[in-house]
């Protein structure tokens, strides 16, 4: 069907597990709307994963498959693992019977590969978005059937076919980077005169930030620094108790406005997941970035290093965290010259227009 037509577009965007492909995922979506208000969008996630309440909080239907991850052990997931490939596969068949999309988008984790199979066995355009320096296995499985692969670093020619490769940066939602730092200051409760770190760990938290920030908390809040803290639900309960005690810590199980949250930081303190890294990007902040190792082929470490090599961010190890992070964070507060340098450089890394030129990438598949 050509964009042009009067029926109403229908796209499929597939894929989730983490934050770092449902934003990406619903940013495109929204492009989309933006520019064809009737379109028809779904999206198909795996069930029990966080995409099935971050979608439809976002304003977007989703359909679940009972598709999990291949564990790196054996266990009795893995041996009825080839028996949830097939039934989702067969259900994402009668998705696509159903809903007849335009065109089909693969964002990564495990519900994209069933819908990118059954999508391109039926010759219907597909295009994939990958997030990190390191391209992920459903990605590089399916490169070679899908039309399109959109991406956010250069070099990914080792991962996929180069004819097919577009650099176009990650989907962030534009208005991260519009937060006004009077407003954020009210929102959050924080005092105006006093410096900040923003601390987040990824949409589910991270152990080695919350416990290396538990444990600095005395000689920070004595320095005169507020933190606002984003922890993940699993540590929230301990660290609601500490900000009960102790003021200038603000804790929260999870920050709903990012936008805000940048503009009220100095310093941000942060993994280094795709979604992140591009946001700090879009935000020019000033950061230190400890990447999880407990991610495919440390796929954060070479995010990470994309920003580092290029003087835009510091690199702190998961391993040297606990005795290093914020004696690096507290030289980092006391040097502006130093956060403005690295506020400029990783600035210039930006793509604004990412989602744009990803949604022009698909526009031209479906109009061929």
């Amino acid at each position: 069907m050509a964009v042009n037509s009067t029926e109403p577009l229908r796209i499929i965007i597939s894929g989730g597990g983490t934050g770092g492909h449902i934003f990406p995922a619903v940013a495109i979506a929204n492009e989309i709307r933006f520019r064809y208000p009737n379109a028809e969008i779904l999206f198909v996630g795996a069930n029990g994963r966080m995409e099935m309440t971050r979608v439809p909080d976002a304003g977007y239907k989703i359909v679940g498959l009972d598709i999990t991850g291949l564990q790196r052990r054996l266990t009795p997931q893995n041996l009825i693992f080839p028996l949830r490939v097939i039934r989702s596969v067969r259900k994402a068949g009668r998705l696509i019977e159903e809903f007849r999309p335009d065109a089909v988008v693969g964002v990564g984790g495990y519900a994209s590969a069933p819908v990118l199979l059954a999508a391109t066995s039926r010759a219907i355009p597909s295009l994939i978005q990958e997030q990190n320096s390191y391209a992920g296995l459903v990605n590089k499985l399916l490169a070679k059937r899908v039309n399109r692969i959109c991406v956010a670093y250069d070099g990914m020619e080792k991962f996929f076919p180069a004819d097919k490769l577009v650099l176009t940066g990650n989907p962030v939602r534009t208005e991260i980077s519009r937060g006004d730092r009077a407003e954020a200051q009210h929102f959050f409760g924080l005092d105006p005169n006093r410096k900040t770190i923003l601390v987040v760990g990824g949409s589910l938290g991270a152990r080695t930030l919350n416990q290396a920030t538990a444990a600095a908390l005395p000689r920070l809040l004595e320095a005169g620094i507020q933190l606002l803290w984003q922890t993940g639900k699993l540590y929230f309960p301990e660290a609601q108790q500490q900000a009960d005690q102790a003021a200038g810590l603000h804790a929260l199980e999870f920050i709903q406005r990012m936008d805000l949250a940048y503009a009220a930081a100095d310093t941000v303190i942060s993994r280094a997941g795709a979604l992140s890294v591009s946001e700090l990007c879009l935000t020019g902040k000033a950061s230190i970035l400890v990447p999880s190792p407990n991610v495919a082929e440390d796929h954060q470490t070479k995010n990470a290093l994309a920003l580092v090599s290029k003087g835009a961010a510091v690199l702190i190890t998961d391993e040297h965290a606990p005795a290093r992070l914020y004696d690096e964070a507290l030289r980092l507060l006391a040097d502006p010259e130093r956060q403005q340098q690295l506020s400029l450089r990783v600035h210039e890394l930006a793509r604004p227009d990412a989602t744009v030129t990803i949604v022009d990438e698909l526009l031209k598949l479906i109009n061929k």
